[in-house]
């Protein structure tokens, strides 16, 4: 039990900047096996972010104003670790050309033209997508949409190789190996949150966001394959922030069509 809590204080420590025990060190090799957990980080901060929602909501009486300060809950939650994972992409590969210059790009601090235009309207998709949903359904598509892409980064992970040849301190800390096992794991993990809404809102038509979810994945991790040879820390970043979207037009696409 305690090598288990172990391993999930990594992944805490690692994918949150909530405070862990001092005995809480970094450890590839917890690291690698921390990432069965990515789904449950999805629990907190989508738990975090619906609560942010929910308490701006009553304080200010204004959807808009929740809706932003939820967002920044999420993202103060994390450290922004996925958006710059994304923005990092954006970069990369809008001003690269080889792999060697790709992922050079992407280990630069600074933020480019690429990463501030993607940055930008990921998080303004985000905030129209959220809006559009009936105010019933913000709190849950929060809920899931958290742990779903959290999930759809993690089987990248499965999939693919590793692209950087050699680490520095430059490139985000990354779990490279994940097992059969760990993959049904975290697929467990990642599914009971959906599992649940559906059986809460009575829809099994939620359960079909596992299929754009997948296309996601395939597309750019084989996109990400076909430049560099495999995946990135900010890879990964960039197909959690993509997957999370996803989930949201997904629901807004139900609500368009009085699904939900």
């Amino acid at each position: 039990m305690r090598r288990q809590l172990h391993v999930f204080l990594t992944a805490v420590m690692f994918y949150t900047r909530l405070p862990c025990p001092a005995w809480v060190d970094h450890s590839e090799e917890l690291l690698n096996k921390a990432t069965v957990y990515f789904p449950v980080i999805g629990w907190l901060v989508g738990a975090a972010a619906a609560a942010g929602y929910v308490g701006a909501r009553w304080l200010f009486g204004n959807a808009d104003v929740a809706l932003l300060l939820s967002t920044v809950v999420s993202v103060l939650l994390t450290g922004a670790f996925h958006e710059d994972g994304f923005a990092d992409v954006c970069d990369g590969f809008g001003g690269g050309w080889t792999k060697a210059k790709i992922l050079d790009i992407m280990k630069d601090s600074r933020l480019g033209t690429y990463g501030a235009a993607g940055l930008g309207l990921v998080l303004a998709l985000k905030f129209v997508a959220l809006r559009g949903l009936p105010p019933a359904w913000v709190v849950p598509a929060l809920l899931l949409a958290h742990p779903l892409s959290r999930t759809t980064a993690l089987t990248c992970i499965f999939s693919h190789d590793y692209a950087r040849d050699n680490e520095d301190s430059k490139a985000k800390p990354v779990a490279k190996k994940l097992g059969r096992a760990e993959l049904t794991i975290g697929l467990l993990l990642g599914a009971l949150p959906l599992l649940l809404g559906a059986a809460w809102a009575r829809q099994p038509l939620l359960l079909a966001v596992v299929l754009p979810l997948a296309a996601v994945k395939m597309y750019l991790a084989g996109y990400f394959q076909r430049w560099i040879g495999g995946y990135t820390g900010d890879c990964l970043g960039a197909i959690q922030q993509v997957a999370e979207v996803t989930v949201y037009l997904f629901l807004l696409a139900l609500s368009a069509w009085t699904f939900i």
